[in-house]
C-alpha cells in the first residue's frame, strides 16, 4: 500500500483524510503494525489510481486474512525479524531458497538448530537458545499443514558438509533432508564443489512467492537480522540468480543420491 501511495504522489495526511483516521494510522497500516479492512484497502487503491484489480484483491485478501499466527506467541521473546520470517513463510504460495553454508531453517533438525545457535556471538544463554530452537522448529508447521507451499531448495555442498553438533548430529540432519525431500512439496537440489562459482554464492536467499507477483518478497540473512526486499527490479535480479544456481545444481534424484553418500560416510 505504501508503494501505491508513493507512486500516486499522495501524502499520509491526504490518505488519512480519505479514511477519516489520524495521520499516524496510515504508516501503521502500511507497516502492518495495525490492521486495515478490505474495504479501506479498496478505497485507498481506488484513490491511488491503481487499475491492477488482481493486486487490489490480493491486498484485500491479506487484510481480511491476517489473523494472529502461531508466531505471535514469541513476541517479546524474540526480535521482530524472527517473527517476520515465520509470517512471510506462512503466507507464501511458494518458496525458493538458495544457501551456501547454513541449511534452511525450515529443514533443520532440533539438534542441528541448537548447535547453530550455540555458535552465535555474543553467546546466548541456554534459555535464549531454547526459545530460538522452539521457534525454528515451530516454523516447520508450514510444511505440515494441509496446503503447504511448494519448496524448492538449492543447497551447496559446503552447507551439507558443515558438521554442526558433530558427526552424529550431522548424519541425522542429512537423513532428515532425505526424508523430507521424499515428499511431494519439497524439491532438494545440490550444487557440488566441482560445479565452480555461481551468482550469489556469498549469500543465502529466500524468495517467497505471493498471490500476485508484485507482492513477492525476498529475504536475505545477515548477522544483523533479516532484510526484506520487494522492489520489482530486485525481485527480477534474485529470480535470475536463483535460475542460474538451479542450472548448475544436480537434479533432485541425483541430489538425493549425493546427500545419501555424504550421510553414509559420517
Amino acid at each position: 500500500m505504501r508503494k501505491l501511495r508513493v507512486a500516486a504522489g499522495m501524502t499520509t495526511e491526504r490518505a488519512a483524510a480519505l479514511l477519516n483516521v489520524p495521520r499516524t494510522n496510515v504508516p501503521n497500516m502500511e507497516s502492518g503494525r495495525s490492521g486495515i479492512s478490505a474495504e479501506r484497502v479498496r478505497t485507498l487503491a481506488a484513490n491511488y489510481g491503481c487499475t491492477d484489480q488482481a493486486l487490489v484483491e490480493a491486498l484485500a485478501a491479506l487484510a481480511t486474512g491476517r489473523e494472529k499466527g502461531w508466531w505471535e506467541a514469541y513476541r517479546g521473546q524474540l526480535r521482530d525479524g524472527f517473527l517476520d520470517i515465520a509470517e512471510m513463510e506462512w503466507h507464501a504460495t511458494c518458496l525458493r531458497i538458495a544457501v551456501t553454508v547454513h541449511l534452511p531453517g525450515l529443514l533443520q533438525t532440533e539438534d542441528h538448530a541448537r548447535a547453530v545457535f550455540a555458535a552465535v556471538i555474543p553467546r546466548l544463554s541456554s534459555d535464549d537458545i531454547d526459545v530460538r530452537v522452539a521457534h525454528r522448529i515451530d516454523r516447520h508447521q508450514v510444511l505440515n499443514r494441509p496446503d503447504p507451499p511448494m519448496l524448492d531448495v538449492i543447497v551447496h555442498e559446503a552447507a551439507l558438509r558443515m558438521e554442526f553438533g558433530g558427526p552424529a548430529v550431522a548424519r541425522r540432519q542429512l537423513e532428515h533432508l532425505l526424508r523430507i525431500s521424499d515428499g511431494g512439496n519439497v524439491n532438494l537440489r545440490v550444487i557440488p564443489f566441482k560445479a565452480g562459482g555461481f551468482p550469489g554464492a556469498g549469500q543465502s536467499v529466500v524468495y517467497a512467492g505471493a498471490a500476485v507477483p508484485r507482492l513477492d518478497t525476498v529475504e536475505l540473512d545477515s548477522t544483523h537480522g533479516p532484510e526484506f526486499i520487494g522492489g520489482e527490479g530486485q525481485l527480477a535480479k534474485y529470480r535470475a540468480q536463483l535460475d542460474a544456481a538451479q542450472q548448475l545444481a544436480l537434479a533432485p534424484p541425483a541430489s538425493r543420491d549425493f546427500v545419501q553418500a555424504l550421510a553414509h560416510h559420517l
